[in-house]
């Protein structure tokens, strides 16, 4: 039995998939088996799954159920006492699965293990910087307003933090074991997470290195605003029955937090309007953002003000300019962080 299984959901990925997968077989730790999830992709996707003959594959079809209802299928049939979560157009780095077995390995106490990512375009392209997060003493507070494990693809989980979580419903003509809540379309990750914090006492805990490359997709931010704010508050919603305190305590900043997130996508879209708009009411929203994570905001602020104000030629050289810098620091970051965990 493999001591990894790596979960991948498929759904219309023939873009993407097959780099996925290569990414996967390219570990430097062998002891793994791939679980792919095709939920119902009508392109290639599938016969390019089917294309792979390595043994440690094995691939399930079933019927569309989202990204959160494929997780769940991958799960059940997962046999590795780690399981790892890979969405199709996302990548792992040689490295990936070796530096998190070893850190649960000699970390007991840690049931979610996750990594730095480094942003690629939908070309695999580097864009020159990282998700840096918390990696130490995380707290349920700073699942909720910060998310440090930032996207789908940077945990390895322990199967018994799955097994604490889950709840058996009949949703599909069958009692099942159900660990993403099937019913979302969006914000399924932190959902998940929020319940890990709240019901298990596992800790979280973060490797330095950019383990996981997370793709960046183009288009349709303005459009998707109002859903991903409205999946986020039903998040809330559905954690304020498990935790009322905790959402009465730190609501207001962790929707403050989001807000300035999608703001920055905005500004990273150069879309000035909606950019604006949404960090204009991060900071209606709850003020502590400006007191907790001062240099953040402010750039953030600054850097959609550019944008509006100046010529678009004008502001590409800034953009330009800030991103040198900003990658230049961040990857001492990395390194400084490496070097003394380690």
């Amino acid at each position: 039995m493999a001591k990894v299984s790596v979960v991948l959901p498929v759904f219309n990925v023939e873009r993407y998939v097959t780099a996925s997968i290569q990414s996967v077989l390219a570990q430097t730790y062998a002891d793994f088996e791939l679980v792919i999830v095709d939920d119902s992709s009508t392109d290639g996707s599938l016969r390019l799954c089917q294309q792979f003959t390595d043994p440690r594959i094995r691939i399930i079809q079933q019927k569309n159920r989202g990204l959160a209802g494929a997780r769940n299928s991958g799960i059940r049939h997962a046999k590795g006492e780690y399981i790892a979560l890979l969405d199709s157009d996302d990548l792992f780095a040689p490295e990936k699965l070796q530096r998190h077995v070893e850190h649960l390995d000699r970390s007991p106490k840690v049931g979610i293990s996750f990594s730095r990512s480094a942003f690629i375009d939908e070309d695999s392209q580097p864009l020159g910087y990282y998700q840096m997060p918390k990696l130490k003493e995380i707290t349920t507070p700073d699942i909720l307003c910060r998310n440090p494990i930032g996207n789908g693809s940077a945990p390895v989980i322990r199967r018994q933090v799955f097994q604490e979580i889950s709840v058996q419903k009949d949703l599909y003509g069958a009692v099942e074991d159900f660990f993403f809540d099937d019913s979302f379309r969006q914000s399924e990750d932190i959902e998940c997470w929020l319940r890990m914090a709240i019901q298990t006492s596992w800790l979280f805990e973060g490797i330095p290195e950019p383990l996981t490359l997370y793709r960046v997709n183009g288009g349709g931010l303005s459009a998707s605003v109002s859903k991903q704010l409205a999946s986020w508050e039903r998040v809330m919603e559905k954690i304020k029955i498990y935790d009322p305190k905790l959402l009465k305590e730190w609501g207001s900043l962790a929707r403050a937090y989001q807000l300035r997130y999608l703001a920055r996508r905005a500004w990273q879209l150069r879309d000035k309007h909606l950019a604006l708009k949404l960090i204009h009411e991060a900071l209606v929203t709850d003020g502590r953002i400006m007191i907790k994570e001062p240099q953040r905001t402010l750039m953030t602020i600054g850097a959609i003000y550019l944008l509006a104000l100046l010529p678009q030629k004008a502001y590409g050289y800034v953009q330009a300019y800030a991103f040198q810098k900003a990658f230049r620091r961040q990857q001492r970051d990395v390194v400084y962080t490496a070097s003394s965990l380690n």
